[in-house]
């Protein structure tokens, strides 16, 4: 790797000037870990406006200005009035448009230096990077997905013309915002080759792994308010907190519930919107299985005691998606502190840091027996738990320093706006 990803690991000349700068960092999902990368940087003098879409059905950061931020930190919300509908592609790609549109007016408004956004859908990084090269502003893509892979999933039912079209469509939009982009910022190393055999070979391009603000998710005793309200403190829990979509099989959520239907000390919680909930939400009354709880989304505020609810996290991702999305989720039941059990595929990175970390059990995505299975040896082997647990906190508590990772995104913006 050169230029972002040389100069990233590079550390800061004690004592050198750094530049203050006006810096608009897009989060289209509107995560708790970019969120807290923006007060950070806010906190080193610059100015940074950190925009987020009102209109998708997500788990969200602590959004809200609080007395305690630096001086230079705002949020805004964008959105063009109505929520997203993921799964109806037209009306989703005018929607987007007219995001898209929005953004720019909100960006331009601020009059930033450099801009970095990430999560965002192609036709939106595609308007976002149209506006800001007529400015002379440099756009920074932080990948985290790439969104081609899922949209080809959605159009299988549809004709091969309609297809074939809508594919090329969006994967022009995506590939073309990240070749015109200042950089890349990738989370996985497996990134990399993916995108060159797309034709997408940046000089600049950086790998740095996600991350769950460690701090703000901490780990809090089972008994706790939260889990006392929803009575679960005295349950054992399996957990799956955040998006249950496309690429995450919520059969693996009604198999569990199934499993250990006969043991009135088991529940399976999930605490998500959206497709999976909606499908849970059937199989729950159809089947009546009355130890699946299904909640929504809660506030961040409580994200540390919902997390600690569980004796066992769970975390999904559907074969097809590989190495090219990586479940942020995992990043804060680390920070938590509960064993997982994990049907993710072996190239994922997700995947590789629970085994490596000695922090869970796992199997292969079509393993539905297995993935019972490895929940049953979870169920009844405690000293396993704790151990794994212990890793895990360990491990965040090292890997998620904002201090260390916002120094590499400072010294990546630095780049952008020198190039």
């Amino acid at each position: 790797m050169t230029g972002l990803a040389v100069l990233a690991k590079r550390p800061r000349i004690a004592g050198a000037p750094t530049p203050r700068r006006r810096i608009v960092v897009h989060d289209y999902a509107g995560h708790a870990f970019p969120v807290q990368l923006s007060r950070w940087l806010a906190g080193q003098g610059h100015e940074v406006l950190h925009l987020y879409s009102a209109d998708v059905e997500t788990p969200r950061g602590r959004l809200a200005r609080a007395a305690d931020d630096p001086r230079g930190f705002s949020a805004e919300a964008v959105s063009s009035g109505r929520p997203l509908n993921k799964y109806a592609l037209v009306r989703r790609w005018w929607q987007e448009m007219d995001y898209g549109a929005r953004l720019a007016a909100h960006v331009a408004a601020f009059r930033p230096d450099v801009v970095l956004s990430g999560n965002t859908p192609p036709a939106v990084q595609h308007r976002l990077l149209k506006d800001l090269r007529r400015a002379g502003v440099p756009l920074l893509c932080w990948v985290q997905d790439i969104f081609s892979v899922g949209v080809a999933t959605l159009l299988r039912s549809k004709p091969t013309p309609v297809r074939w079209a809508a594919q090329r469509f969006v994967e022009h939009a995506e590939f073309g915002a990240m070749r015109g982009s200042a950089g890349l910022v990738v989370i996985a190393p497996e990134f990399l080759p993916i995108l060159a055999a797309r034709g997408v070979r940046h000089p600049r391009s950086a790998v740095v792994e996600n991350w769950a603000p460690h701090g703000e998710i901490v780990p809090r005793p089972k008994d706790n308010p939260w889990s006392r309200a929803h009575g679960l403190a005295d349950k054992f829990v399996f957990l799956c907190s955040g998006t249950v979509g496309m690429k995450h099989n919520p059969a693996h959520l009604a198999n569990l519930a199934r499993a250990f239907r006969d043991d009135d000390r088991v529940r399976v919680v999930v605490v998500s919107q959206g497709l999976g909930r909606t499908w849970l939400e059937e199989v729950k009354a159809a089947e009546r299985l009355d130890n699946l709880v299904l909640l929504d989304f809660q506030p961040f505020e409580a994200l540390s005691d919902v997390l600690a609810a569980a004796d066992v996290s769970v975390l999904l991702l559907e074969a097809y998606a590989g190495a090219l999305s990586v479940p942020s989720k995992v990043y804060s039941y680390f920070c938590a502190g509960r064993a997982v059990v994990a049907a993710v595929p072996a190239a994922n990175l997700a995947r590789r840091l629970v085994e490596r970390e000695h922090a869970g059990l796992c199997v292969d995505p079509a393993d539905e027996a297995g993935f019972v299975a490895a929940a049953r040896r979870l169920r009844h082997e405690p000293e396993m738990r704790a151990g794994m647990a212990a890793n895990q906190i360990a491990y965040a508590a090292d890997a998620f320093d904002i201090d260390r990772i916002g120094a590499r995104f400072a010294d990546i913006l630095d780049q952008a706006c020198a190039g």
